[in-house]
């Protein structure tokens, strides 16, 4: 489904493992602060990145398919013309429950794709600035 509700909300940030599409290891970036936010916060943080070695003193793998541990949340900051092709990569995977596209990401034909999957879609919202209005 495509959320819309507090509730909703919070029970997608009430999840573990959020794998990070687009994770930066620039500080100062949107891609790297949220991220490291949630990381700081509890969160397992899986950063994917194809131009990275390593983020968070974490392997980065090029790919969702790449990533060995199970993922609840795919959390993609990477411009909107590519989400259908993460979108599609997520849906492969039978672990992920959710996909979360950041402030001013969406593809709501991709987003239909997943809810039809059965996963949760979350579009066009910031993971840090939701956390801390729902559950910090």
């Amino acid at each position: 489904m495509t959320i819309e509700s507090d509730t909703d909300v919070r029970d997608v940030l009430s999840h573990e493992t959020i794998a990070v599409v687009g994770c930066s290891s620039t500080p100062g970036k949107a891609a790297h602060d949220v991220p490291a936010y949630l990381h700081d916060r509890g969160y397992d943080v899986v950063p994917v990145n194809p131009f990275a070695d390593e983020i968070f003193e974490r392997s980065a793998p090029d790919t969702l398919a790449a990533v060995e541990e199970e993922i609840d949340v795919v959390c993609i900051f990477r411009p909107s013309d590519e989400v259908a092709g993460i979108v599609d990569e997520a849906l492969e995977r039978e672990d992920v429950r959710a996909i979360w596209t950041q402030q001013g990401i969406r593809d709501d034909e991709a987003a239909e794709r997943a809810v039809t999957d059965g996963r949760t879609v979350v579009q066009d919202r910031c993971m840090k600035v939701e956390h801390r209005r729902l559950v910090a």
